[in-house]
């Protein structure tokens, strides 16, 4: 059974990504793209291949719906989706507040629709020998946590909305904390009940938090801490990381989502230095593949709408932690 999917807003740089995947895959229908700005939504769906449509005509024409908007603009394409009786896959974080969030899980649920994170790191075979090994005791009790989610600033960060607070609703907490705290989530089982935040801006220019190092607390007591900064030079080798490691009574698991990398060095050209290529197995098609089954069986998604508004929770205890000074709870 072929599945009609479009996509609501081109502002992400996933979207470029995710609309190659939709192109790939002999089981979708591309229908087309929706934008609040017409002329990227335009330039866009030229490179796609695909029809620019109006939002009332894609979601007419679709049976879910990929959100690639701001942060800040989520509500907007999220509520039209359900309205439309669209099943819809978000770009993380699923919003900037706590209440927004709960709002968009209650919209989609009230409509009788399915709503996804576009959340990859479950999907990375790393991951999930991770989740097998440890739903099978083989660390024992765990003890501590560790991740980082870090990357290099580059053109996205600084001079992206993602720096721009109005669009982003944040920066470094915004755009890094939700992906291990998702992962930490869905391998163990384990809620994040108390946030200590340590925020700050290293770069010149952006407004947002370039630094972002969080000790949590999960709901058995054990500690959790992540390095989610956008703290890479600018000449580092690949773009960044997703690490977890989970140290238990009887063992210890280390997880490296990207690790799969080719490595070349050059000391010639226009571009001499060290720069590293991912040649492993592409999570997001596996999410894609996900979102695809939920739309065609009616199954929830992997990583719902409710885990989105969980970490969402997570990232507002941060940002009021760091402005208060001193660990707080999580409210869920």
């Amino acid at each position: 059974m072929t599945v009609s999917l479009g996509v609501l807003s081109t502002a992400h740089v996933h979207a470029d990504g995710f609309a190659a995947l939709l192109n790939r895959r002999e089981d979708v229908e591309f229908v087309g793209v929706a934008d609040e700005d017409a002329d990227r939504g335009r330039e866009a769906a030229d490179r796609y291949g695909v029809p620019y449509m109006a939002v009332e005509e894609l979601l007419a024409a679709v049976d879910g719906a990929l959100v690639f908007s701001t942060n800040t603009t989520h509500e907007q394409w999220v509520t039209a989706a359900a309205d439309a009786g669209v099943d819809v896959l978000c770009e993380k974080p699923l919003a900037t507040s706590r209440s927004t969030a709960r709002r968009l899980v209650e919209c989609c649920k009230d409509a009788g629709v399915a709503l996804g994170m576009n959340m990859p790191l479950p999907f990375s075979e790393p991951a999930r020998a991770a989740r097998r090994a440890y739903r099978n005791d083989a660390i024992g009790e765990l003890t501590l946590a560790t991740g980082t989610n870090r990357a290099r600033f580059r053109n996205r960060h600084e001079d992206g909305w993602s720096a721009d607070s109005e669009h982003a609703g944040g920066g470094a907490v915004m755009d890094h904390t939700v992906h291990v705290v998702d992962l930490v989530r869905w391998i163990t089982g384990r809620e994040v009940t108390e946030v200590h935040a340590e925020l700050a801006t290293m770069r010149d220019g952006p407004e947002v938090e370039d630094i972002n190092v969080l000790s949590m607390e999960l709901d058995d007591g054990t500690p959790f801490t992540l390095d989610g900064s956008w703290d890479r030079p600018d000449n580092w080798d690949y773009w960044g990381d997703a690490t977890l490691n989970l140290v238990g009574t009887a063992g210890e698991l280390t997880v490296d989502c990207f690790d799969y990398k080719l490595r070349e060095t050059q000391d010639v050209g226009e571009n001499p230095g060290i720069d590293s290529v991912y040649w492993g197995e592409l999570p997001n098609e596996e999410l894609l593949a996900d979102f695809v089954e939920t739309v065609r069986t009616g199954r929830p998604p992997t990583i719902t709408g409710e885990d989105g508004f969980r970490e969402t929770a997570v990232c507002m205890a941060a940002y009021e932690s760091a402005e208060a000074d001193e660990p707080v709870s999580v409210d869920y």
